[in-house]
């Protein structure tokens, strides 16, 4: 049996919704974040040295990290569904958008949301007044321009090929579905970036989505 260690409001979700396309039973380990400081509790740490979600047992292995518990259970459980051929320009795409929705997406929307509450800390002035000064001349400096690059980008990709692997959906979708929901209310995604829009509509539409909604609970970004 697969135990899923479930942060609330967290990429975890989407390891779930993977187990429930796949058909695979599973147990959900609950854990809540810190209501102040929005982090994991330390209970984690008996799971995974570092202490964070996602993060599976089955049996004997335990795995760590979105994308490398996208491989392992597709890997494991897929039986060929998910994951395109090898060897196919597909496959390259579903690898490249694996890896992409961490290693390339995530990055502008965490920096995002710590220069946003970097800006928002009440201190005292005249300290307040000079970190939001900071704050803000990086987001409008860098983080922003960043995040319409990647928006853009996506959204272009979107344009191309039904799902970001190409006509059928893929596993990869399942991992971008973060990034992409994050977007909405931390970098305006709108109805303006259309493709982007449908492919949440879509995966939403999705039963083994809600099946996981269910299991999980619902989470705010």
């Amino acid at each position: 049996m697969v135990v899923v260690h479930h942060l609330n409001n967290s990429r975890s979700q989407r390891v779930l919704w993977l187990l429930e396309e796949l058909g695979v039973p599973y147990e959900v380990n609950r854990y809540q974040r810190d209501a102040k400081s929005m982090l994991a509790p330390p209970a984690l740490l008996a799971v995974h040295p570092l202490g964070k979600s996602p993060v599976i047992v089955d049996g004997e292995v335990t795995v760590a990290e979105s994308g490398a518990i996208i491989e392992f259970l597709v890997g494991k459980y897929g039986d060929g569904r998910l994951m395109p051929p090898v060897g196919t320009a597909q496959r390259l795409r579903y690898t490249y958008w694996l890896h992409y929705a961490e290693g390339s997406a995530m990055t502008p929307l965490l920096f995002k949301l710590v220069f946003d509450r970097i800006a928002a800390n009440p201190s005292p002035w005249p300290i307040s007044a000079i970190t939001r000064r900071i704050a803000s001349g990086v987001t409008h400096a860098f983080i922003a321009p960043n995040l319409q690059r990647h928006l853009d980008y996506i959204e272009a990709e979107l344009n191309s090929h039904a799902w970001f692997a190409g006509e059928q959906f893929t596993a990869a979708d399942v991992q971008m579905s973060f990034p992409l929901e994050l977007a909405v209310p931390r970098a305006g995604l709108n109805a303006g970036r259309p493709k982007s829009m449908a492919f949440l509509e879509r995966i939403h539409a999705r039963d083994a989505y809600k099946r996981a909604l269910d299991r999980g609970g619902k989470y705010d970004y």
